[in-house]
């Protein structure tokens, strides 16, 4: 009994042993996760990156609509002033009269 009860117990640690993955497929396994993750992290910085883009993209054309209305509400200014006679116009240049006669 107690060699059959043995035999039983080797067989089962054999049966086991055997039916893990090999040294192989761990490798290969191991290697398939490593490739994953890599891919994974260089698709997270490329979109980091592109938010980064529109991010500083966005920045300048809200800077550039600052100095556009920035250089209009001077201008409106400006011909105010004329208006009210605060100033005076700015003369002519001769090249220009010339041209309008």
């Amino acid at each position: 009994m107690k060699k059959l009860l043995s035999i039983v117990a080797v067989a089962g640690m054999t049966a086991i042993v055997a039916c893990g993955p090999s040294a192989a497929d761990l490798a290969a396994k191991a290697k398939a996760d490593s490739t994953r993750v890599a891919d994974s992290l260089g698709k997270i910085a490329t979109m980091q990156k592109a938010k980064a883009d529109s991010m500083a993209a966005a920045e300048k054309a809200k800077a550039d609509m600052e100095m556009a209305k920035a250089a209009e509400a001077a201008k409106a200014a400006h011909e105010d002033s004329i208006t009210k006679k605060l100033i005076k116009a700015p003369k002519e240049e001769k090249g220009a009269k010339k041209k309008g006669k």
